[in-house]
């Protein structure tokens, strides 16, 4: 073979080689540890997102995903699809496990998964049952061409997808005895601030639901469930469309959702974190969030990593203090928005939150 056609078929296999690692790897967090960390308080103008959400119907048995057969829609339920004590369950596009073991025999695995996946845990509390990651970037998503591999092991810093993940996870005590975990995600993009692309800042982009989803299916295989099984119950459930709308109850802002009180209660937890308000702590028996929130307007958008280097940190406005409460009406829920001395609250902040978290819930 001629050096020419030889050095044309080494070329081509790389670059096949390039393709095919980017197919079967999307997700490679595990550089996250050595990179700069992010920290942006929670804007809702701009982490506004499509309303795509619907509510799913129907039910799906492990008996039948393992035979082949998924079992048709029936009953206006979440889909639920489980595999031995694992289980996981749908509303529209939120998605969640149910474990049949206790939370603190499952804090320690779910830690371990998330060190294992390359972050490193900027929240670990295992009091109120509550684990966030820093923000991390996907190295997946790098183009995996010759000059990356011959100087991307020396010079990594010098690659960037421009984005950074946050993934925060919640385990919460269900009335059996059992553990329901959320996986929720932030996401943040970096963007020139002139045309002259000499500095950089920080953005919201919206919450990426496939990522959320694939962890899930992750975590599943970490609790014992085979990789084909755990694919097979991800993929098994349905949907049919339902609609949370904001409305207005003497005369104070609320969402109404056609739902019981203990799917509204999961789903409206997994928004505020989708969403990114501080829950600082939470009562079920009331129906209550207890959450920080930051006005738009008064955060200071986080510089580029390089800007760091050269001015130190800005101040921002402390934020607000509410309560978020799920209220059970009957067949449907309501959710409402409490000052921080439990009084009604009907401001435009109120608004913007009940706006967001409807947002989120369609």
């Amino acid at each position: 073979m001629k050096p020419t056609a030889r050095w044309a078929v080494i070329g081509l296999t790389i670059a096949l080689s390039a393709c095919s690692a980017l197919e079967t790897d999307k997700i490679d967090y595990k550089s996250a540890s050595k990179g700069a960390t992010l920290e942006v308080p929670p804007d809702l103008k701009q982490l506004s997102r499509d309303t795509r959400y619907a509510t799913p119907d129907g039910i799906v048995s492990a008996n039948a995903m393992q035979a082949g057969q998924a079992l048709q829609p029936s009953g206006p339920h979440a889909a639920v699809a489980s595999m031995g004590d694992v289980r996981i369950e749908r509303a529209g596009n939120q998605r969640w496990l149910v474990v049949n073991r206790p939370a603190d025999k499952l804090w320690d695995p779910v830690r371990d998964f998330w060190l294992e996946n390359g972050f490193t845990l900027g929240v670990d509390q295992a009091g109120v049952g509550i684990m966030e990651t820093d923000w991390a970037e996907n190295r997946a998503k790098l183009p995996q061409d010759m000059i990356r591999a011959t100087l991307g092991k020396v010079l990594e810093s010098l690659y960037s997808t421009g984005e950074r993940d946050k993934f925060r996870t919640r385990l919460e005590r269900n009335a059996n005895g059992g553990t329901e975990i959320y996986v929720s995600h932030r996401g943040m993009t970096e963007v020139y601030t002139n045309s002259s692309k000499d500095s950089t800042i920080w953005q919201p982009r919206p919450a990426d639901v496939e990522l959320e989803t694939e962890f899930l299916r992750r975590l599943m295989v970490k609790l014992g469930v085979s990789q084909e099984q755990a694919q097979a119950v991800v993929a098994s459930s349905v949907q049919r469309p339902q609609v949370a709308r904001t409305t207005t109850l003497n005369n104070v802002p609320v969402v109404q959702l056609q739902e019981g009180f203990d799917r509204a209660w999961r789903r409206v937890g997994l928004a505020l974190d989708r969403t990114g308000f501080t829950v600082e702590d939470r009562d079920r028996s009331q129906g209550i969030y207890f959450v920080r929130y930051v006005a738009p307007g008064t955060d200071k958008q986080d510089p580029g990593f390089f800007s760091k280097l050269f001015t130190g940190p800005k101040a921002a406005t402390p934020p607000l203090k509410y309560r978020i409460v799920v209220r059970n009406e009957g067949e449907a829920c309501t959710v409402s928005v409490l000052n921080e001395a439990g009084a009604p609250e009907s401001s435009t902040n109120a608004q913007n939150i009940l706006r967001l978290l409807a947002d989120d819930l369609k």
